[in-house]
C-alpha cells in the first residue's frame, strides 16, 4: 500500500511538470492568471486543450488571425507569420507595427508603360533631389536615358538641393548630364517663351510635403500656365502625399495670394501633386494640356513610412517626417520674431526664443490639452539664421497621435498662448498674413475656440471641393 501511494505521489509530478511545461509551448509562460490575457475566448482550459486554444503562430490561418489582430484585413494564412511573429503581444494598437509596409508604384517607376507619351516628343523636366524613383535612380538619369530629354528646370532650392531658403537660383549647365538648367526661383518664377520654344512637353518630378505654402507646387502651377500659353503639354509623375489623405488648416483668403500660397487652398490639402495639379487645371481654371501618370498600388489613407517610397529631404531644412507632419502649423513662425529651429537637428519641431521661460510656455500649452500632442519645455542655439549662437527657451512638439494631431491648430495655439504670456517681446510680422492666407490670425480677432470652429469648417468645405480633383 506504501508503494502505491508513493507511485501515485510520483505520477502526479510527473503529470504536473508535463502539464506545466506543455503550456509553456511557443515560450508563452501561460499559468492560471494569465491564460485568459492570451486566449480571452477560453474558459476552461486544461493541459490537454491548452494547445488548441493557443495555437502556433505558423498554425494560425486566415480564419484564426483576425481574432488575434482585430484590424488587419490584408492578413491571409501565407503572411500570417511574417505578420504576428509573436501572436500573444499583438492587439489593436500593436498590429501597425507587424504589418508589412506597402508597396507603391511611382509615376517615374511606370515610365515605360507610358513611353508613347513622350515619342518623338522633346521634353522638360522640373525636379530636384526627391526626384527618384523605387531603386533611388535619379528621374533626370531615367529619362535621359530613355527618352528625348533637352532641357532641366529647378524650383527652390536648385535642381541638387544646394540652395537655402529664400535663395535665388540662377541659370547652369548640370554637370552629369551637360543639359541646360533654367531657374524657376528668381527674377523668372513662370516659364519664359524662350524656355519653352525647344520643347514639346514639360514635366515634373518633385516630392510635395503636403503644406499649402510649399513653394514647389506653385512653380508647378506657373509651369502649367506656360504650357496653356504656348499650347505645350504638362506631365506629372505623381508621388504620395507623405501626410496621408487628411486635411487641416483654414482655406486661404484670395486678398493674401501670394508664392506661398496661390490659391484658395487649405492649409494641409491631403492631396497628391498630381491631384494638385488637377484642382488647379480645372478648379482654379489654367486649362492646359494636363496628364497624371498615377502611381499604383497607392493607398491615400497611408503615410509616407507606412510605403515603400523611400524619405528624401525635401528641402534643407525638412529632413524627417516628423518635420512634415508639424510643419503645417509651426511654419507660422516665419512670420514672427522667434526662431522656428533653423541652424537646429528638429528644424519647425523646437520654437522659441531667448526671452521664453520654456517650463512656463509649455505649461501653458499642454494646459490646453490639444489631442495628438505634447510640449516639452527645451533649450536650443541656432547655429544660423534667427538667433544664431543665442541660448533660446522655447518647447519642442511632441506628436503622440499623428491621426488625431492638427498641426495647425497646435500652430494657432502656439501663436496665441506667446503672444499672450510675452505682449511686448512678440512681434507678429506681416508675412504671418501671407503665411496664414489670412488677417485674423496676424490681428487675433477671434478667440482661439472661434479659430479651432473656422479651422473644423473650412475641413469640411475644402473637403467636398477637392472630392472630384481626387485620383486615388
Amino acid at each position: 500500500m506504501k508503494n502505491i501511494c508513493k507511485f501515485i505521489v510520483l505520477l502526479l509530478i510527473i503529470l504536473n511538470l508535463i502539464f506545466i511545461y506543455g503550456c509553456k509551448d511557443n515560450n508563452l509562460e501561460l499559468n492560471e492568471e494569465n491564460w485568459r490575457e492570451y486566449c480571452p475566448k477560453c474558459k476552461e482550459i486544461n493541459k490537454e486543450n491548452c494547445k488548441d486554444y493557443i495555437p502556433k503562430c505558423e498554425e494560425i490561418n486566415e480564419d484564426t488571425c483576425k481574432d488575434y489582430i482585430p484590424k488587419c484585413d490584408e492578413i491571409n494564412n501565407e503572411t500570417c507569420k511574417d505578420y504576428c511573429p509573436k501572436c500573444e503581444e499583438i492587439n489593436e494598437e500593436t498590429c501597425k507595427e507587424y504589418t508589412k509596409k506597402r508597396k507603391v508604384f511611382l509615376g517615374i517607376d511606370l515610365i515605360d508603360e507610358n513611353l508613347s507619351v513622350f515619342e518623338n516628343k522633346r521634353v522638360g523636366l522640373i525636379t530636384n533631389p526627391t526626384g527618384i524613383n523605387s531603386d533611388y535612380k535619379s528621374t533626370i538619369d531615367v529619362l535621359f536615358e530613355k527618352i528625348n530629354l533637352v532641357s532641366l528646370f529647378a524650383p527652390e532650392h536648385g535642381i541638387r538641393g544646394a540652395k537655402e531658403a529664400g535663395e535665388a537660383t540662377s541659370d547652369s549647365i548640370d554637370s552629369v548630364t551637360g543639359l541646360k538648367i533654367y531657374s524657376l526661383y528668381g527674377q523668372t518664377k513662370e516659364p519664359t517663351m524662350e524656355m519653352m520654344n525647344d520643347i514639346d512637353i514639360l514635366s515634373i518630378d518633385i516630392q510635395d510635403v503636403g503644406s499649402r505654402f510649399y513653394t514647389y507646387v506653385y512653380t508647378m502651377a506657373y509651369a502649367m500656365m506656360a504650357c496653356a500659353k504656348y499650347g505645350k503639354t504638362f506631365v506629372v509623375f505623381d508621388r504620395p502625399n507623405p501626410l496621408s489623405n487628411i486635411v487641416d488648416g483654414n482655406i486661404l483668403n484670395k486678398a493674401y495670394s501670394s508664392f506661398v500660397g496661390m490659391y484658395e487652398t487649405i492649409t494641409r490639402h491631403g492631396m497628391t501633386i498630381g491631384e494638385l495639379a488637377t484642382l488647379f487645371n480645372e478648379h482654379f481654371g489654367i486649362n492646359c494640356d494636363l496628364k497624371v501618370i498615377k502611381m499604383k498600388n497607392y493607398d491615400p489613407t497611408l503615410y509616407i513610412d507606412e510605403t515603400t517610397v523611400p524619405w528624401v529631404n525635401p528641402s534643407p531644412n525638412m529632413p524627417t517626417l516628423d518635420t512634415a507632419i508639424v510643419y503645417g502649423g509651426t511654419c507660422l513662425f516665419e512670420g514672427v520674431n522667434l526662431s522656428e529651429g533653423r541652424g537646429t537637428t528638429k528644424p519647425f519641431e523646437f520654437i522659441g526664443a531667448p526671452f521664453i521661460d520654456s517650463i512656463r510656455w509649455a505649461n501653458k500649452l499642454n494646459s490646453l490639452n490639444l489631442e495628438g500632442v505634447y510640449f516639452r519645455p527645451i533649450s536650443f542655439t541656432p547655429s544660423f539664421d534667427d538667433y544664431q549662437g543665442k541660448l533660446c527657451g522655447g518647447v519642442q512638439i511632441h506628436v503622440t497621435n499623428r491621426e488625431k494631431f492638427s498641426s495647425c491648430k497646435a500652430g494657432v495655439a502656439m501663436l496665441y498662448t506667446i503672444k499672450e504670456l510675452y505682449p511686448n517681446e512678440v512681434k507678429f510680422q506681416s508675412y504671418l498674413k501671407t503665411l496664414s492666407g489670412v488677417d485674423y490670425i496676424y490681428n487675433m480677432t477671434y478667440s482661439l475656440d472661434k479659430i479651432f470652429e473656422i479651422i473644423d469648417e473650412d475641413v469640411l468645405k475644402f473637403t467636398e471641393i477637392s472630392k472630384p480633383y481626387r485620383l486615388y
